[in-house]
């Protein structure tokens, strides 16, 4: 049997390897895609062959994963229960979709991942394999195996001399790439927890941020963000600088109660410094070039959006139709955004667009106002003709009584 198995290297994965290898007598392929885990991925190849790999493949998928899976999230304002940009949502969908393209390509049986049992990401691996690959085995140890917590990994670690990145005194999980970092489990179970500022990699407390503020200037296309400060970017290297931005301000901290798909509320505490920045200043440029119906209408897509990637649909029939809504309504989202940043405070003061529909003629209440003020009263008197017509008819029920 020929396994590809979704390595990270972490605590879970790093048993996983062997224990798929000892249970199903197999081969077992290590694919790790690097999303933005930066030095996480020192030693990795190293390591997964000395733990039982016969083959490690380690992928930029940096771009990819910008490109085609944040950039349409950051167009469709989506984000989770208010507050989660799906960091972790996101990155799921386009690492397996390379999984599955691995297997084929390999000739394996089965694809294996980390997930536990009682998460979402089990989901959205498995409902993208199902989705591309429905002939593939899928493999998920946490729902197999008679271990039951990290400290039992961490023995099984210990006996095999297979070296992990967590000890039993720092047991909290965390998950990283270019749009975010994930910290959950162990110490931060309890919702009265404050987190130690160490625990923060991306970002820096407000009390140390910079006693002045700082002005950020965004140009967008479509949608799209194309440049900062008037410097065209590639989107690896604008995100990468907008999480140096973001982060030395303080922002894009979020610590928060989730409701999982699987109906189990959880603490997660995230960092999204340049994801945060993004879509502030993508919504702030919506307002300026959209027009009402629509832009109201697309809050309610935003919303349905968001759930259905927290849920792992990336490639469902739905998901693809909200991205024919969502293209459409971008057409004209062209800009630039100017935001300042100051000790964990964003606000947006500046936007252009040759696209706008802003137009000072009518909105100021000077002398210029090219509004004419008499066409109001027939407008309200057809727009609360229905108003008026049920309110007459509860004065006479009134009266009859």
């Amino acid at each position: 049997m020929k396994i590809v198995l979704a390595y990270s290297g972490g605590l879970d994965t790093s048993i996983i390897l062997k224990w798929v290898k000892e249970k199903y007598n197999a081969e077992v392929i290590a694919y790790c895609a690097d999303v933005g885990q930066g030095s996480e991925l020192d030693g990795l190849e190293e390591k997964a062959m000395k733990t039982g790999a016969s083959k490690v493949y380690i992928e930029d998928l940096r771009k990819e994963f910008i490109d085609d899976f944040i950039f349409p999230c950051i167009k469709a304002n989506a984000i989770y229960e208010d507050y989660y940009l799906l960091g972790t949502s996101i990155a799921r969908p386009v690492i397996a979709k390379r999984l599955v393209e691995i297997a084929e390509l390999e000739g394996a049986d089965a694809i294996a991942h980390g997930s536990t049992g009682k998460g979402n990401d089990q989901v959205r691996f498995e409902a993208t394999v199902k989705s591309l690959a429905p002939h593939l085995k899928i493999i998920a140890p946490w729902r197999e195996w008679d271990m039951s917590s990290r400290e039992d990994l961490i023995d099984y670690a210990e006996k095999n001399n297979i070296p992990i990145p967590v000890t039993k005194s720092k047991p909290y999980s965390t998950d990283r790439n270019i749009l975010h970092i994930s910290y959950e489990g162990g110490v931060l179970e309890d919702p009265c927890y404050e987190p130690n500022e160490d625990m923060f990699l991306l970002s820096v407390s407000p009390e140390k941020a910079p006693d002045k503020p700082e002005y950020v200037d965004i140009k967008f296309k479509s949608g799209i963000p194309i440049a900062i400060n008037g410097k065209n970017m590639d989107s690896v290297s604008l995100f990468e600088l907008l999480n140096e931005i973001g982060g030395r301000n303080s922002i894009g901290r979020v610590d928060m109660i989730e409701n999982r798909l699987v109906g189990i509320k959880c603490r997660c505490v995230y960092e999204t410094p340049g994801g945060t920045i993004l879509i502030e200043a993508h919504k702030a440029l919506e307002a300026f070039t959209v027009e009402r119906d629509l832009a109201h209408y697309k809050s309610l897509i935003s919303e349905k959006y968001a759930e259905i990637v927290y849920y792992g649909l990336w490639y469902s029939p739905l998901k693809y139709a909200l991205d024919a809504f969502v293209e459409e309504s971008q057409q004209y989202v062209s800009g630039n955004v100017k935001l300042k940043l100051y000790k964990g405070n964003m606000s947006i003061v500046g936007r252009e667009s040759k696209y706008s529909l802003y137009d000072d003629s009518l909105a100021t209440f000077g002398k210029d106002d090219d509004y004419d003020h008499s066409d109001a009263g027939g407008f309200i008197n057809l727009f609360t003709l229905s108003t008026k017509t049920v309110g007459i008819r509860n004065r006479k029920i009134k009266e009859d009584k």
